[in-house]
């Protein structure tokens, strides 16, 4: 199968591209694939890109023009399906996704056991697959073990240690990266036409992130919506135990709703304290927030690299703990405690 490089339009992430365009082209290509990354890095653009090359009419895969391919790129090819938050969720979107119910498996079940309808091969794209449920978890993995022909499974997931070590073992798993802020920048300036400064600022907010970078440079109530969210943050410093307590009972009644959005959550938190470091130690040139560099040199002013880099440790342990079914209330609670002091730097 001649396999075109240059079709596949996920950005930056040539090893992961390559792999599977070497299985493509010598048809090794395995049963089912789990592709691991942050949010909004590549992980959907890839597995379409796959769906595309497999169902591609043209000689040369994926050529992006074919009706096929075109009908992939809108969601609507009879023989590609996907469920979870792919189905109804843009980039930069707040992520309200709830367990993958056996019920969607076992439909998956069914369709697997038919002939493709239209194209050479049905593919199942099954996005946020660490939020399958023990049931439906269980029910996938009797077809993983006994996949049908012509059928591919495509997992996509933020974090793998979530899903069951026996689904892991049989899918081939595919790290995407988190990209450069170079390499978006450059993208988004000349793939999307965004101006430079714009393009600059948005490739270190994004943290490697494209695809929320993209949708930002198109929405600005994006950043807008990232910087109320780093304000309520960073007015916590200056907050009494009990406004810290409301900010974490109210995480924790939103942890309830999305795990996504609390997450991302600390991530923000926890980049805020990385670029308070860098501006500390005189590397500005690596901060991720650069439309806060006079706010940052001041917290660098304010706080000891130790209470720092405890507070930073105590946002990762909260994340362990939160995924590891934790009382949400009483891990973020404790987080709250844990905010540092402010006082000279240096002490």
């Amino acid at each position: 199968m001649p396999v075109d490089r240059a079709m596949w339009q996920v950005i930056g992430q040539s090893r992961a591209i390559e792999l599977l365009r070497r299985s493509l082209e010598s048809e090794r290509l395995s049963h089912a694939y789990l592709f691991v990354g942050q949010p909004h890095v590549g992980k959907t653009t890839l597995a379409i890109n796959l769906a595309q090359a497999l169902n591609c009419e043209q000689e040369t895969k994926p050529c992006g023009q074919c009706r096929s391919c075109l009908r992939i790129a809108a969601g609507n090819h009879p023989d590609v399906q996907s469920i979870g938050r792919m189905a109804n969720a843009e980039p930069g979107q707040a992520s309200t996704k709830k367990e993958i119910s056996i019920a969607q498996i076992k439909e998956v079940q069914r369709s697997a056991g038919l002939q493709p309808y239209e194209g050479k091969h049905r593919v199942f794209i099954i996005d946020g697959a660490e939020y399958l449920n023990e049931e439906s978890a269980n029910c996938l993995l009797k077809t993983l073990e006994e996949p049908p022909p012509r059928v591919l499974f495509i997992l996509l997931t933020v974090n793998d240690a979530r899903l069951l070590s026996t689904i892991v073992s049989r899918c081939q798993r595919v790290e995407l990266f988190p990209l450069p802020a170079e390499v978006i920048e450059q993208a988004l300036m000349e793939q999307w036409q965004v101006a430079p400064e714009k393009a600059r600022v948005l490739s270190r907010l994004c943290r490697g992130s494209i695809g929320w970078a993209v949708s930002a440079s198109r929405d600005e109530s994006l950043v807008l919506e990232r910087s109320q969210r780093l304000d309520e943050l960073l007015s916590l410093n200056n907050a009494s135990l009990d406004q810290r307590f409301a900010f974490a009972g109210k995480l924790a009644t939103q942890f309830g709703k999305s795990r996504d959005s609390v997450e991302e959550v600390l991530d923000l938190w926890l980049g805020w304290w990385r670029d308070v470091i860098l501006a500390r130690e005189g590397c500005a040139q690596f901060i991720t927030n650069l439309d806060r560099e006079a706010a940052l040199r001041m917290s660098a002013q304010c706080y000891s690299m130790a209470g720092i880099r405890d507070f930073m440790e105590a946002i990762r342990e909260t994340v362990v703990q939160l995924g590891q079914n934790a009382n949400p209330r009483l891990a973020l609670e404790v987080l709250m405690l844990n905010l540092p002091r402010g006082e000279r730097a240096g002490v």
